[in-house]
């Protein structure tokens, strides 16, 4: 039997250190632990495509906690269904439950549901919130960098759109979308 460890987190800038400590200090060696920095909602991701290569039959692979696996109730289920079959464990070390054995399966399968709707829930509230800011007058997207105080100047001065781009440094298509606007 040997250890893999498996780590994800949602976005590049999110850490994986202690998940990765976790996975040592459960005896994992750092040859053998496999991670990924994109979301749980789907099963490509290089890190678990390597790891499904990696490990055979009574190996035992271990997660800091079970969302980190993944987050579709349909794609766990198939995962560990593909882990099973190869006569590989999965173990959560967080959430104290196994795949070892009927009971654990089909605690894991629950407690997927669980986490894909939680997902359900994050995405519902941040667009309720999101919606709320634009109420509010909160502007998204990148702040603008034109100077369209100094476009309307020299447009007033009669210089052209093509000068005014040159002058700028922006497109020309851009001056007269300003210009329209106004």
């Amino acid at each position: 039997m040997r250890l893999f460890g498996y780590a994800r987190v949602s976005t590049s800038q999110q850490s994986l250190d202690i998940q990765i400590k976790a996975l040592k200090e459960a005896g994992v060696k750092s040859s053998r632990i496999f991670t990924d920095k994109v979301s749980g909602s789907h099963i490509q991701r290089d890190g678990l495509a390597l790891l499904r290569v990696k490990v055979e039959e009574s190996d035992v692979i271990l997660v800091k906690k079970l969302d980190r696996l993944g987050r579709d109730t349909a794609d766990m289920i198939a995962l560990i269904k593909e882990f099973d079959e190869m006569g590989v464990s999965i173990r959560f070390l967080d959430d104290g439950i196994s795949t070892e054995g009927t009971m654990g399966k089909m605690v894991v399968t629950i407690l997927s549901a669980v986490a894909q709707a939680e997902r359900q829930r994050i995405l519902e509230r941040t667009n309720e919130g999101r919606v709320e800011a634009k109420a509010k007058g909160v502007k998204f997207g990148r702040k603008p960098t034109i100077d369209r105080k100094k476009i309307l100047e020299l447009h007033e001065k009669s210089v052209g759109a093509t000068a005014i781009a040159k002058q700028l440094g922006i497109g020309r298509s851009t001056v007269y979308k300003l210009l329209a606007n106004n």
